[in-house]
């Protein structure tokens, strides 16, 4: 059965009456790939208008507006705010918080031009939910637009542009009101929004509207975006003064206090488990600071010079009270005021450029330059420079010389015609992957006009990747067309290239939110579209509802589908000719049989899309063993990164990696938490171990008694023992047998975890407690808690009763009564449980050494104990009816009615009441327990078009190293920082060379010795051969001398256990070798060739 669809938000389309459709079911067209139910078709292609039933909107209650009309006052502040569906929003709201994307629901924008770029544009910004998109282009859909559009159609040539897009681009996202505009723009218009973008505007009318813009009260947000070929730009006018209210988008930094001096200034010291982030001229606030209380005052306090756990205030504490234990200290983040230029002043007075690449930092103002010149020819002639066409290049040349000459500052030395040429020449297109990365870029600008959340572009940004131009020298009749859907590409990269695309077998390792964008650019690209190409993409993995705000393939009646099939049916609607196969498997040794040797073999690229660091290695050492370039991305919250593999010019994706996170020791979580992390960290685990672990154990033991029994015999250690006692326990006294006693077990967990486990922490370590050296036990970062004492008043307290029973009841059958979740009701029933009266014991151990990683008791070799507890386990399964099993609950972070994170957020707040920690709302719980990515759809539009950039070089062919770029992005600052890979390590022996790329191979099926004397003509003393884990000779051992006449591949088989499939001729060996100095060589792996 297919999921229920969301409600169909107002679809504002133009027919040829210019009359309304009131809902989204007449538009959609069935197409070869459909959901199995039959009133959910995905509609991939938009409907034509003689075959749409249109209503009279006077009559509809879906609330549909006109053309350039609203259904409400395009005002922010006058439309009250729908609630935030977190299931769809969780990763975005991860990025934005609620209110951000309050903002966003309550704004509209207008996207003028709806070729690549706006389309792409208009994509982000409606999967990001804002209130309204206007769609304006007074053009008709031409083949040249299907090169980067991945709205249109083949069908909806000659339409009109805005109108073809209005109906794929609104089944994004039904909670979008998206309407056209089809008609001459006017300036009045734009008071209706509070943002607008223009991408295929002259400088002329954007210094009319922009005028506007920036003296309208409040001002509206103006953007002014082209993409040309290679070439970008983007200009950002948010008015006279715009506030910043977060510039970077980053959690305040904090840090616990260890000392302070009295002094001036003063000398603030913290513990050194955690670097601050403080930097010099930071604010400041103190809280919980005891003895030194004159700092807790609230104000914010300036950071003078800030060292790694330390930093000198700007105050003067002689006078205060002196430091005795305790206090945070919380980085104060402040609004930052921008006053922009309108472009009218800008464009003769630009200001610094933001930088992109450092290798290039010449380049903004002779692209500042290029953008003006192509005005000015489009101004002049009414059309783009021809591709190919050295008279109008010269032209082109001619009219930037003159506007550089007429300057009177900026005037450049060297105008560089060469690089004026190729923009001339590639003028007209929209490439794909420049949209994909611009739509990223400016969808971001607008998120931040409409919020005030992170930093704008101030003010004009310019890029270039004239480095993917092939680097064979073509002629003019390469650029011509084919009347093809690829004919702008071929006017940048010509036809030759354009073949090479398509002949392209391709492999995506992936198809989330990276692997649809990927997709899509592949598809508009042509690339595996021919008849030798081929593309395919695995993923095993299913479409959850989360996955809609930003994997753009997929729709609310494709949740439970599977993701590669879906993404795949319908990157073939983009383009039909796609070559494309979707597989469902996971990419590892264990679908050796899947992507074998020839699978390999016969790729020309492989295309990471995946969100797990061990994947990625694996699909490395894949590529580097099969000589395969690979295309690295990935992307967190606005942040992203791209990396280039290509075999032997650069260092392969394992070379470098991330230090690991670092984790909580088990005693902080278990008994000294001093942050919220470590509390949910310790709710996850007690939820996992109460209703997952320890039932999955109860069936385990029902299942097979006898064999079960046996292996808690032989293991007699301090886990079996735990685990025998937490099933006896599950089936004895804590055993349920109706909801009343669900409730009972929910309410003495909480006296258990909140009050006794404190009491009998503070009785072992009192406040007043020391150390064996005699400094205060409670010192920073430890917290002492206080138990809590149960109210049935208290919200929290309830609703962890509540979810506590629930999901008691759920594991073990019973039924769920209707008045459970009625607070009175819940309340009565909390009356008949007896909680007993704990007293705290002597002598109990609690674990204190950070250091420890199990706080389970030392282990016991006791049989007699393990025995008695199997004694009384057997009398619990004698008192259980016949068949009983328990339901084990696996934890399920996105589903809101399930009651998981309302136990795990109230089990984490609870003990954060306990040490006086700011308590956290359940989508915090969410994120943090969940470990959600933050992820949003433009910082990965973003890294794919950057990626499909270095696609067309590794394609092409015969690009040097310092043609590849590798980038790390911001959007939230901007920044955008973009460099030549790194080459890999060059190893030496005599005269040969070797890198990580290499592999030595030997054909002819070697006898051990034949092998030794095959690196003994190399200059190499082979000491030690194995194969997997397995020794196959070494020097030291006379035995394996007597090896020598055995064939490698049978001592492999006999010794390693080595089983090769049909499909492979070769296997692996790694040789430890010296020289004749006897020094060490790292020589490359070997494969020895038996067939």
């Amino acid at each position: 059965m297919c999921p229920r669809k969301r409600d169909c938000g107002g679809v504002a389309v133009e027919g040829d009456g210019g009359t309304n459709i009131g809902g989204c079911e007449s538009l959609i067209k069935k197409i070869r790939f459909v959901c199995p139910c039959p009133d959910a078709a995905l509609a991939d292609l938009p409907a034509k208008n003689g075959n749409i039933v249109v209503k009279d909107s006077s009559n509809s209650s879906t609330g549909v507006a006109k053309e350039g009309q609203s259904n409400s006052p395009m005002d922010p502040g006058d439309a009250s705010s729908p609630d935030i569906d977190e299931d769809l929003h969780s990763r975005q709201l991860a990025v934005y918080g609620r209110d951000t994307m309050r903002k966003l629901f309550a704004s509209n924008v207008l996207v003028s031009g709806m070729q690549g770029l706006g389309a792409e544009i208009a994509k982000n910004l409606i999967l990001a939910g804002v209130k309204s998109v206007t769609l304006h282009d007074e053009g008709n859909v031409e083949l040249w637009d299907l090169s980067s559009n991945f709205i249109f159609s083949e069908d909806d040539v000659g339409e009109n542009r805005a109108l073809a897009s209005v109906q794929k681009l609104q089944e994004l996202n039904n909670a979008v009101v998206v309407q056209t505009l089809t008609t001459k723009l006017t300036k009045e218009q734009l008071s209706s929004f509070q943002a607008v973008v223009f991408t295929d505007t002259s400088i002329g009318k954007a210094i009319e509207f922009n005028d506007y813009c920036h003296n309208h009260q409040p001002p509206i947000a103006f953007i002014k975006t082209e993409v040309r070929g290679l070439f970008g730009s983007v200009f950002c006018d948010f008015g006279p003064e715009f506030t910043v209210a977060d510039v970077d988008g980053e959690e305040p930094h904090t840090g616990i206090i260890a000392s302070i001096s009295k002094d001036n200034p003063a000398l603030v010291s913290c513990v050194d488990d955690e670097r601050l982030g403080f930097q010099d001229g930071d604010l400041v606030i103190f809280s919980e600071v005891q003895g030194m209380t004159e700092l807790n005052d609230g104000k914010p306090r300036k950071i003078i010079s800030s060292r790694t756990h330390s930093f000198t205030l700007e105050e003067d504490t002689r006078d205060f009270g002196i430091y005795k234990r305790g206090g945070i200290v919380t980085q104060v983040k402040e609004p930052k005021v921008l006053k922009f230029k309108p472009l009218r002043v800008a464009l003769n007075d630009p200001g610094d450029f933001l930088l992109s690449d450092f290798s290039k930092v010449d380049r903004p103002p002779l692209l500042h330059l290029a953008f003006r010149a192509l005005d000015k020819f489009l101004s002049d002639l009414g059309r783009f420079p021809v591709a190919g066409s050295e008279r109008d290049a010269q032209n082109f040349i001619s009219i930037a010389r003159g506007i550089n000459e007429s300057l009177e500052d900026g005037r450049l030395e060297d105008i560089n015609p060469k690089l004026l040429r190729h923009f001339a020449f590639g003028s007209r297109a929209v490439l794909n992957p420049m949209a994909a990365m611009f739509g990223g870029i400016v969808g971001q600008e607008v998120v931040k006009a409409c919020s005030g959340k992170f930093h704008p572009l101030f003010q004009f940004f310019y890029f270039d990747s004239v480095e993917s131009l092939p680097t064979e020298q073509l002629d003019s009749s390469h650029f011509q067309p084919l009347n093809t859907r690829y004919d702008a590409q071929i006017s940048v990269f010509g036809s030759k290239l354009q073949k090479k695309l398509e002949d392209a077998k391709l492999f995506i390792v992936g198809s989330g939110a990276l692997g649809c964008e990927f997709l899509k650019n592949v598809a508009l690209m042509g690339v595996s579209c021919g008849n030798q190409g081929k593309l395919t993409i695995t993923d095993d993995d299913v479409i959850e509802k989360s996955n809609l705000s930003r994997q753009f393939l997929f729709r609310d009646w494709n949740i439970g589908q599977a993701k590669s099939t879906v993404a795949a049916s319908a990157a073939a609607s983009i383009n039909p000719h796609l070559n494309i196969e979707a597989l469902q498997n996971r990419v590892g040794p264990e679908t050796d049989n899947v992507f074998g040797d020839a699978f390999w073999e016969n790729l020309s690229v492989v295309i990471n899309a995946l969100d797990n660091v061990s994947a990625r290695l694996y699909v490395d050492q894949r590529c580097l063993y099969f000589q395969k370039p690979l295309l690295e991305s990935g992307t967190l919250g606005a942040k992203c990164n791209t990396q280039v593999v290509i075999p032997h010019l650069t260092e392969n994706y394992g070379a470098s990696r991330d230090p690991p996170e670092k984790q909580a020791p088990m005693c902080t979580v278990h008994s000294f938490p001093h942050n919220i992390d470590h509390c949910l960290t310790w709710a996850r685990s007690e939820f996992e171990g109460l209703l997952e672990k320890t039932p999955a154990e109860v069936n385990s033991y029902l299942s097979n008694p006898s064999e079960y029994t046996m292996a808690m015999t032989k293991a007699g250690d301090a886990q079996a023992k735990d685990t025998l006692e937490r099933v006896i326990e599950c089936l004895d006294k804590e055993k349920c047998e109706n909801f009343q006693d669900c409730i009972t077990w929910a309410r003495l967990k909480f006296e258990d975890y909140f009050a006794n486990r404190v009491k009998q922490l503070t009785h072992t370590f009192p406040e007043d407690a020391a150390t064996n050296n005699g400094a205060p036990f409670w010192s920073a970062p430890k917290r002492f808690p206080r138990p809590l004492q149960f109210s049935k008043a208290d919200p929290g307290h309830l609703n962890f009763v509540l979810a506590a029973s629930i999901l008691r009841a759920e594991t073990f059958g019973i039924p769920i009564p209707a008045w459970a979740t009625h607070p009175k009701k819940l309340a009565e029933a909390l009356d008949k449980v007896i909680v007993p009266e704990f007293q705290p014991k002597e002598g109990v151990n609690i674990e204190t050494d950070e250091k420890a990683t199990n706080v389970n008791p030392a282990s016991v070799h006791d049989s007699i104990i393990i025995n008695e507890l199997i004694r009384k386990l057997e009398q619990c399964r004698s008192k259980l009816p016949p068949g009983f099993r328990m339901k084990p609950i696996q934890f399920e972070k996105d589903d809101d009615t399930n009651y998981h994170m309302d136990l795990i957020a109230g089990l984490a707040n609870m003990r954060a009441r306990n040490y006086s920690i700011p308590e956290v709302d359940k989508l915090k719980a969410k994120l943090i327990a969940g470990r959600i990515i933050p992820a949003i759809a433009t910082s990965t539009a973003l890294a794919t078009g950057l990626v499909c950039l270095e696609l067309y070089k590794v394609l092409d062919g015969g690009h040097k190293v310092e043609d590849y770029r590798n980038t790390f992005a911001n959007l939230a600052i901007p920044l955008f920082s973009i460099a030549e890979p790194v080459p890999p390590k060059v190893l030496t022996h005599r005269d040969m060379k070797w890198t990580v790329w290499d592999r030595w191979t030997v054909k002819g099926n070697p006898t051990l010795k034949e092998f030794l004397e095959w690196l003994k003509n190399k200059g190499l003393n082979a000491y030690s051969i194995s194969c997997g884990s397995c020794l196959l000779y070494n020097s030291m051992f006379q035995k394996h001398k007597d090896r020598m006449d055995n064939k490698v591949v049978d001592l492999a088989r006999e010794i390693a256990k080595m089983e090769v499939p049909p499909y492979r001729r070769h296997f692996d060996v790694v040789v430890a070798c010296e020289d004749d100095e006897e020094s060490d060589i790292d020589i490359p792996l070997v494969s020895i060739y038996f067939r």
